[in-house]
């Protein structure tokens, strides 16, 4: 099953709306939430849900690439935890999702590639200027298509709750200047974004909040571009299939040489191998053959060679992708039987 979420939301954002999305409801961004950033508190509803039966006899394992291991992370958080602002804000009609004790809807969490904790790409992207170009440009690209007939289908942005565009089956969008206004503010002034979600403020943010869940398994799946030259005597950025990753891979390289790293350890061209593997304040442990996982704890799964790409087949073998997603449902596949 694959879902649909805000590609530049804050964490939150998209947990709330892959909740909906599995439960088949209308997407509550939580009251107290909304009135801190500014937003509307309900987004689209949906009329089926996309895992019917969802349970705690029926269990799900999430799996998600890049930030949307932050994304799983803070759902599972949610489910388990709950959040009491939102409890005092909303009473007793608060939504499911912020009144904690599901945790046990949930059998694991794998991340992929995932900045599990600060990377270097930010600092590199704020050097050279790229940051604030690249969220500019994310917040015209989401302006202009959400507002045209592709929404929806060729792009999704899920921004109802900024006015962007139609809440699917209402007529309620902004007008134009103002849903641009609204957005450039909000991610200029809040963390609500995943622009400010990569910031080394916004992931030490989101692990200050996130708890582990004891009875959730949790995996890392890290890349890696990067490989050690003899002759040189240097990391290289060759295990790329992205030729932009190529690029941004060298410039992690660059900036780890400057600031006087030999050996950094190595990156997917995005993030770092060390923060791919586990939040700092979470136990973890290296996976070895044979060895018995047990939940609570993250299981840092050997370094696969590629970039940020790789992990989810951008140009790269169609037969070894599939192998690697072949290998996390026999994983899955296996603690599932050990219960």
């Amino acid at each position: 099953y694959a879902a649909s979420v805000g590609p530049i939301s804050s964490a939150w954002d998209q947990a709330c709306q892959l909740y909906a999305q599995l439960t088949g409801t209308q997407v509550d961004y939580g009251k107290a939430h909304s009135q801190r950033h500014n937003h509307k508190q309900f987004g689209r509803k949906h009329e089926k849900a996309l895992f019917e039966g969802w349970s705690e006899e029926k269990k799900i394992h999430l799996i998600g690439h890049s930030f949307g291991g932050l994304c799983i992370r803070m759902l599972s958080h949610l489910l388990e935890y709950g959040d009491p602002r939102e409890v005092e804000a909303s009473g007793d009609a608060v939504s499911p999702l912020f009144k904690g004790g599901n945790g046990n809807l949930v059998y694991s969490i794998s991340a992929i590639c995932s900045p599990l904790d600060v990377v270097d790409a930010y600092e590199v992207a704020d050097k050279y200027n790229l940051y604030r170009t690249v969220r500019a440009s994310a917040v015209f690209y989401s302006c202009a298509m959400g507002r045209s007939p592709f929404n929806g289908k060729a792009v999704d942005f899920h921004l109802e709750h900024y006015g962007l565009t139609n809440t699917p089956g209402e007529k309620d969008v902004e007008k134009g200047h103002r849903a641009r206004r609204y957005l450039r503010k909000s991610y200029k002034t809040t963390d609500e974004n995943i622009f400010s979600g990569l910031k080394p403020e916004g992931i030490t943010g989101l692990n200050n909040f996130v708890e582990i869940v004891p009875h959730i398994y949790y995996f890392s799946f890290p890349f890696n571009a990067v490989e050690y030259d003899e002759n040189k005597k240097k990391e290289m950025a060759r295990k790329t299939d992205l030729p932009l990753m190529h690029l941004t891979s060298f410039l992690l390289l660059h900036n780890s040489r400057q600031k006087g790293i030999d050996h950094s350890g190595g990156n997917d061209g995005l993030v770092d191998v060390i923060a791919a593997c586990s939040p700092p304040d979470e136990p973890h442990v290296q996976h070895t053959d044979g060895m018995d996982y047990e939940p609570g704890i993250w299981h840092v799964m050997p370094v696969r060679t590629g970039d940020h790409g790789t992990a989810i087949g951008l140009l790269a073998d169609k037969d070894e992708t599939q192998n690697f997603y072949l290998s996390i449902m026999e994983l899955l596949d296996k603690i599932e039987s050990k219960e």
